[in-house]
């Protein structure tokens, strides 16, 4: 076991208030981002655009590692360095997500199931050569009428114990994710009770599988009320029921956990991370981060354009939304940094 190699990790990644920055969109979901804002659908444009992001001055100071997709891992910057590589010079640990998609789960409408198990192990080497020293795997549960069953749930779970193990067999963190979705009209006690149910279900398959707690990082959703709901809960509210949930249910081994955004605004993100540290940091067990995609990309895209000319605004864009992610991680956000600078 690589116990001390992991933690080491875990302790670089999530340094001095850092995070991680989620950048393993795949190929279909990163084309559908750039066809929503007018970019050509390309293999050069994909490079163009991670390259942007890998070579965006000052990130380091904000995002420990970024998570990569396939693709992403073997493509190189304009001068020829590997985009791992040029993330390793700049101080960010380069990460790879490695499963291959949720699907529909046979015999259960309306839910899903992760895959990318077999030949695992043999990926896990190859990344871990190209540079990867985290991976991630992300299972999705959907609350609905009569959903997520207990079927969903345990399936889910023992896929991602049996990832988590063979990560930590080759010496690299997993990233567990468990995302529980937002999309539905439940409600944030519904969110909070279908969280807790996996978690719990998680934190058995992993012992099960005799994955080591201190070599984890557990990437989840925060508890919050499905978009359609028409629900309002103040941000103090969302922290409460989140930090309560996660008390309930995520051993005090674990040591980081790195929330998702999972389709928050990057300022909601922002806001309830801050709430959280801020209120409950002192009482917690974790190290309470963050491992946002869109929170930190999305004004930065908008900007892009896919253009040469907007690359330097988009990166200061980047720059800045990394930045207050972070302080979030610290409980050092204001909600008036969005528009008066830091």
């Amino acid at each position: 076991m690589h116990t001390s190699l992991l933690k080491n990790t875990i302790e670089q990644l999530f340094a001095n208030g850092k995070g991680i920055l989620a950048m393993d969109e795949s190929t279909p979901t990163c084309d559908k981002r750039f066809l929503a804002h007018g970019i050509p659908q390309t293999f050069e444009m994909r490079r163009n655009y991670r390259q942007l992001i890998a070579t965006t001055p000052g990130l380091n100071e904000s995002i420990g590692g970024a998570i990569l997709y396939d693709e992403t891992i073997k493509q190189q910057t304009n001068n020829g360095i590997p985009i791992a590589t040029e993330l390793l010079n700049a101080g960010i640990i380069p990460g790879i997500k490695v499963d291959m998609g949720s699907k529909a789960l046979a015999g259960f409408p309306n839910e899903m199931i992760t895959e990318g198990l077999d030949g695992l192990r043999e990926r896990l080497a190859d990344y871990k050569n190209l540079g990867a020293r985290f991976a991630k795997w992300r299972a999705v549960i959907t609350i609905g009428d009569g959903i997520p069953t207990k079927t969903c749930i345990e399936a889910n779970v023992q896929a991602l114990a049996r990832y988590a193990a063979l990560c930590q067999e080759s010496g690299l963190v997993p990233i567990v994710e468990p995302e529980v979705l937002m999309e539905g009209t439940h409600s944030m006690q519904r969110c909070y009770e279908v969280t807790e149910q996996t978690l719990k279900g998680l934190f058995e398959k992993l012992y099960q599988y005799r994955v080591d707690l201190q070599g984890i990082i557990l990437k989840p959703n925060m508890v919050l009320a499905g978009k359609e709901s028409g629900e309002k809960k103040s941000i103090d509210e969302v922290a409460e029921a989140t930090v309560k949930c996660f008390l309930s249910a995520v051993p005090a081994t674990v040591p980081a956990i790195a929330f998702l955004s999972g389709g928050q605004s990057p300022q909601q993100a922002a806001q309830h991370l801050n709430a959280i540290n801020k209120s409950y940091k002192d009482h917690l067990p974790w190290n309470v981060g963050f491992s946002f995609a869109r929170a930190i990309q999305q004004p930065c895209l908008e900007a892009w354009k896919g253009l040469d000319a907007n690359v330097e605004t988009a990166q200061k864009l980047l720059y800045h939304r990394a930045k207050l992610s972070a302080l979030a991680h610290r409980g050092a956000y204001k909600f008036s940094m969005e528009t008066n600078g830091l």
